[in-house]
């Protein structure tokens, strides 16, 4: 199995399970609530984990109670967290989740009041033992550098970034030689397309370079294109019924990193990164040892 790295943030998730979302300037009540560890870098890595994967997460870490919670969590999946930097005062970032239990959506209040992961802390990483780098595509200018580090002193080593949303210089990114860009369904619209063939289409003009351009798209599956320009494409896989799709893009993303990983060839990975995302979408959490 490989040894992977990824970069990005952990999160406390306060989740609320309700029959149908609110309108606004209302009262309801909770049917369910739980509380646990979340973040895409995170939650990436407890999935490839499972999956047999020896994982590392480079990440900033704070030393209180929710803190300590989180840390337990990643430590029950074997996840190593030796190179964290420990900042001993604030917060860690906190997630306020609506789960409306008719459809499985999600929607998402996050609040942030803790310092991003920087490249003096990613210095101090020994790069030798992966044999993959994942990056969560926020901080943006520090991970332009990070990447470049990997390239100096590891130029073939794998590397991939998942863009979730739409961050001021994220086009920096897209300048990179890496292995593969991983683009949500919602930085896509934002950006004016409804469909992913076309978006995927266009960008492989502006981003010749990265081998692999990557898109989950909800209910119509994940695409892909690869360098010589042909288009793939997977169903989506949805269980009996959508339980809760919180976490289902960072399943797809870890499937993306399993599946090269294993040497899959493009439409063999895109396959089976769907799959995992429709057994996530069908359970609570991103428990997926019985499927894998």
């Amino acid at each position: 199995m490989a040894t992977i790295l990824a970069i990005g943030i952990a999160t406390l998730d306060i989740i609320n399970i309700v029959d149908g979302y609110p309108e606004e300037d209302s009262k309801i009540r909770a049917l369910q609530q739980r509380v646990g560890r979340g973040g895409n870098a995170t939650n990436t890595l407890v999935v490839l984990s499972q999956l047999g994967h020896h994982c590392t997460w480079g990440g900033v870490w704070v030393e209180e109670p929710d803190g300590t919670r989180i840390l337990a969590d990643l430590h029950d999946y074997q996840i190593d967290t030796r190179y964290l930097r420990i900042e001993t005062q604030g917060t860690v970032p906190t997630s306020y989740i609506l789960l409306n239990q008719r459809n499985g959506s999600r929607t998402i209040v996050h609040y942030r009041r803790l310092p991003e992961f920087t490249y003096s802390d990613f210095e101090t990483i020994n790069l030798a033992p992966y044999d993959w780098i994942h990056f969560e595509g926020r901080n943006i200018v520090e991970i332009v550098r990070m990447v470049q580090r990997i390239q100096q002193l590891r130029p073939t080593l794998p590397i991939s970034i998942e863009i979730e949303k739409f961050r001021p210089q994220i086009e920096q990114l897209f300048s990179l030689t890496i292995t593969a860009l991983l683009f949500s369904k919602n930085f896509a619209q934002a950006q004016g397309y409804t469909e992913a063939t076309s978006f995927l289409t266009a960008l492989r003009s502006q981003i010749p370079q990265v081998p692999f351009l990557i898109s989950a798209w909800g209910s119509a599956g994940g695409y892909a294109i690869a360098e010589n320009n042909r288009v793939h494409h997977s169903p989506a896989y949805s269980p009996p019924q959508i339980v809760d799709t919180l976490g289902a893009g960072d399943t797809f993303n870890a499937g993306i990193i399993d599946g090269f990983c294993r040497g899959q060839n493009l439409a063999d990975t895109l396959n089976h990164a769907c799959r995992l995302a429709g057994i996530k979408c069908g359970q609570l959490g991103l428990s997926i040892k019985d499927h894998s």
